[in-house]
């Protein structure tokens, strides 16, 4: 019986320490953006995932966005990243930045358990790369 019980502890550590894996590999959840300026929000999406702003600084208006009727806008809430498409290293799709209004060909990478590099690119030549830290 005292085998049996041991062997039944180790099983569910293992299992504990695969299931902690496997959580550290998912980006979902909140992340603090590289210049510690905005929160933002992982999600599943589609076979990938999705990014949407939850908090910003001051008054967080979409002033740069190409639609007019949109410039008012709280950012909060807006989705800005769209990495549905899975690829070797992570996820790739697009990106919004609120900061120029435009929408750059993007990919999600965990780099980390608490770390995930965020890309946006024109033309899949010239990228800017953020690190963006999970917010616990």
């Amino acid at each position: 019986m005292r085998s049996w019980l041991s062997r039944f502890g180790l099983a569910m550590l293992a299992a504990g320490a695969v299931t902690s894996t496997a959580r550290a590999a998912d980006p979902a959840g909140l992340w603090l953006t590289e210049t510690g300026s905005s929160r933002i929000r992982i999600a599943p999406c589609g076979s990938g995932f999705c990014g949407t702003i939850v908090s910003a600084p001051g008054k967080g208006l979409d002033a740069k966005n190409p639609d007019p009727a949109l410039r008012g806008r709280s950012v909060v809430g807006v989705q800005i990243l769209d990495a549905r498409q899975p690829d070797g290293s992570g996820f790739s799709g697009s990106l919004y930045n609120p900061n120029d209004g435009k929408t750059y060909s993007g990919s999600l990478r965990l780099t980390g358990p608490n770390s995930v590099e965020v890309s946006g690119c024109v033309m899949s030549v010239f990228c800017k790369r953020q690190t963006w830290t999970r917010v616990n």
